[in-house]
């Protein structure tokens, strides 16, 4: 018998699956099809201390082995998503989940994680200083390591949770704000978040984003996360929960060798939904075929 567990600064996960922020809604949307209860755990959508309606339409651009967003955040509140979002998935889903949190200044960040540190349900923060579809905020946290420092102390001086950073791809050197992060007190780091892109619309010549430019996700993106959770590993001793392009559970244990301690599926839900249930079921069977015993030695095992 395999063991697929592992464990994210104490918090234990029956597998190491996570729907990633802003492609699994608040859960309970996916529970309408199966039984989320499967999942190791998930991040649910990004929240700021105000309600956001989000970026003007089209924000969404197909592109060959993956997609660009430019949704913007939308989401209904910290406020709401205490009193309205997380009661309803708490009928379907028994399981610790992860709340990510955007924010546009230091102390919307910081009063964000403090309203929601006293939520049962949240297992850890997950801080999202990389977002590219958003101005003022967002991504310019996360490309400056003394930014990306400053906001890690802010939350953690306001929350006994497990903070994990998540960090931007569209930078130089992602190692050098990995360790800011690690040094200013992060308890890990989530990576990677989406690449910039944009589309053209060759009949109106035109970029097909309103906001011109969007997150690119999908399978095109794995080997850039994979190379970059690689590099990370090697330079902090906090867990990574690595991201970008799986799709499979050839490409979780992949990312996990490469140095993750689980493993969030973004874009790949909004193809199949039943995908994160699939990768689940197949991890056994693909663990069995590497000789593989328990998720939890290989991580880091490319090294």
């Amino acid at each position: 018998m395999v063991d697929t567990s592992v464990s994210l600064s104490g918090l234990v996960l029956d597998n190491p699956i996570i729907p990633a922020s802003g492609t699994f809604g608040y859960g309970y949307e996916y529970a309408e099809l199966y039984d989320i209860n499967c999942l190791g755990s998930f991040s649910f959508k990004g929240t700021t201390r105000e309600a956001r309606f989000g970026n003007p339409t089209p924000r969404i651009a197909e592109c060959p082995a993956g997609m660009i967003n430019s949704v913007g955040l939308q989401n209904p509140g910290v406020e709401k998503v205490i009193s309205e979002e997380l009661p309803k998935l708490k009928e379907c889903f028994s399981k610790k989940v992860i709340a990510n949190v955007g924010g546009f200044s230091l102390d919307e960040y910081a009063e964000t994680c403090q309203m929601l540190e006293s939520q049962e349900q949240v297992g850890l923060l997950e801080v999202n200083i990389s977002c590219p579809n958003v101005h003022n905020g967002g991504m310019s946290f996360g490309t400056d390591p003394k930014m990306a420092a400053e906001v890690t102390k802010r939350v953690k001086a306001v929350t006994t949770k497990p903070i994990y950073i998540k960090l931007s791809p569209n930078v130089t050197d992602i190692v050098e704000i990995a360790k800011a992060c690690e040094d200013a007190g992060a308890d890990g780091i989530s990576m990677i978040n989406t690449l910039l892109g944009m589309r053209i619309d060759l009949k109106t010549k035109k970029p097909i984003i309103a906001n011109k430019m969007g997150g690119f996700s999908g399978s095109a993106i794995l080997p850039v996360a994979l190379r970059m959770v690689y590099q990370v590993y090697d330079a902090v001793k906090i867990p990574i929960i690595g991201m970008g392009g799986v799709s499979t559970a050839k490409d979780v244990i992949e990312m996990m060798l490469a140095g993750a301690t689980a493993v969030q599926i973004g874009a790949a839900n909004l193809i199949n939904p039943f995908v994160c249930k699939e990768i689940i079921e197949q991890l056994p069977e693909e663990m069995t075929k590497y000789n593989i015993n328990s998720l939890s030695e290989i991580i880091g095992g490319a090294h």
